[in-house]
């Protein structure tokens, strides 16, 4: 294999393994910030204990995704050493913004939030709580506005090669950003919700800590029946603006090989497709549909993959299979919350064994849905990879093909002891299950109807806020 296949393949590998944690801890942290603000508000115990559950799960994720995500900004240079030069201005300041603001502030306050407990007051915990969740999501917005720069470059000048900033503004709010940073950070609400509730509803299962864990699944569901809806909303701006921008991936994102000039474009709901032959073979298509999806109008034009040159032609059998796994997972969950839903209304949510044991088995899919996903966003935009203007075998490193074999290897072995530690981790603080542990309440905090919240600090001096 040459250095070009020999990179991507590692690139790749090495974000599919990272995107993993940040998508938990980005949706996590959001339940973090209601968990601990339902037990401020209600003084209740449980919230208390919920918390500091959950948060030993937040806490692993977080430090095997700063390990994996430093290897991953290190590969820009030693594997697409000549994009890195053309695009420094633009990515340099987007990369080091992500750093000096989103992951300087979630890990200086992640300390408070583990070891702050009776040494500072409930609302400076619960404040260093909500600084690590924006954290996170500030995170996404940085790495989303750079993503998407190379689906849609914009605000700068090419100059001998090399790409210029004219106006940062249109640089972070590019046209593919919005769509972009929305739907992955719903994505991470929704994997981290599911993650929750199927780690509930194993507890359930087992008739372990009940009480706990109902709560547990009972706050998880309540968000899921929110987010799982808007996922699928915001699917559908993301397919309008990929239409409007990179009309060639959506082609091969729908197996779509020739414009209809007559009529409306059928979708494919199922095909082989050929890239080849430039058809699907044993397709199976609805009339009309895709047509209805993408223009809103029976009769709308949608561009075939025949209209692009061949050599500007992304994978459609790799974008279209992806695509229909991740939309498939998102249909099947807002499904699952529409029987949540009809449980919930006969009062049988916790008491249907059937149910619980859907929750256990589709709990990795939100994780599942995100990688194949980002498969369909950085397949669907090859060969370039600064959409239209370079391509990535011109971006490549001009290294030996046994250098890139070498640190693969190496790279493989450390995924596997970081993954097998993390495992280990999670795992133990599962089969712990939540502590017993009375929480900094009863005499230590009291919510009075005033709805100031007294605490008493380490030195046994009440402090009001």
């Amino acid at each position: 294999m040459d250095v070009l296949s020999l990179s991507r393949i590692q690139f790749g590998l090495t974000t599919a393994f990272h995107i993993l944690f940040p998508t938990l801890t980005i949706g996590l942290s959001l339940y973090l910030v209601i968990l601990e603000g339902l037990w401020l508000r209600t003084g209740n115990e449980i919230y208390y204990r919920m918390y500091r559950f959950w948060i030993k799960i937040f806490a692993i994720h977080f430090a095997v995704g700063v390990v994996s995500g430093i290897t991953l900004e290190f590969e820009f240079g030693t594997n697409f050493a000549r994009f890195s030069q053309a695009v420094s201005n633009v990515f340099a300041p987007l990369l080091a913004y992500e750093g000096m603001t989103a992951f300087f502030l979630e890990a200086g306050f992640l300390g408070i939030m583990l070891f702050g407990w009776k040494r500072v007051s409930p609302a400076v915990h619960f404040l260093s709580t909500c600084l690590v969740a924006v954290g996170a999501s500030l995170s996404a917005f940085w790495i989303m506005a750079a993503n998407a720069w190379m689906q849609t470059p914009a605000g700068y000048e090419l100059i001998h090669g090399k790409f210029h900033v004219t106006r940062f503004w249109d640089v972070i709010f590019n046209p593919a950003f919005p769509t972009h940073l929305t739907h992955m950070l719903l994505a991470s609400y929704e994997t981290a919700v599911f993650a929750v509730a199927g780690i509930s509803a194993w507890f359930l299962l087992k008739r372990q800590h009940e009480a706990f864990f109902r709560k547990s699944l009972s706050i998880a569901l309540v968000m899921a029946a929110l987010i799982a809806p808007l996922q699928v909303v915001a699917g559908d701006f993301k397919g309008q603006n990929v239409a409007r921008y990179q009309p060639a991936k959506l082609a091969a994102m729908e197996a779509h090989w020739d414009t209809n000039t007559q009529g409306g474009a059928p979708f494919v709901a199922f095909a082989f497709p050929d890239m080849k032959a430039e058809k699907n073979l044993c397709e199976i298509t609805i009339p009309d549909m895709l047509s209805l999806i993408i223009t809103h109008s029976l009769h709308g034009e949608v561009r075939g993959l025949k209209t692009f040159p061949p050599e500007d032609r992304p994978n459609a059998a790799i974008t279209f299979w992806t695509f229909r796994i991740m939309a498939g997972i998102g249909f099947l969950l807002a499904g699952v919350m529409l029987w949540a839903g009809y449980l919930a209304f006969r009062k049988r949510l916790f008491d249907t064994p059937l149910f619980l044991k859907t929750l256990v088995m589709i709990q990795p899919l939100g994780f599942v849905a995100t990688v194949v996903g980002w498969i369909t966003v950085e397949v669907g935009r090859q060969p370039w990879v600064v959409y239209g203007l370079i391509r990535t075998k011109d971006s490549v490193s001009p290294i030996a093909a046994g250098n890139v074999v070498w640190s693969l290897g190496m790279f493989l072995i450390l995924f596997a002891v970081v993954g097998g530690s993390y495992f280990y981790f999670t795992l133990k603080v599962l089969r712990n299950g939540p502590d017993a542990e009375a929480p900094a309440t009863p005499s230590e905090v009291s919510i009075p109807a005033s709805g100031k919240i007294t605490a008493t600090n380490a030195a046994g001096r009440e402090v009001t806020s």
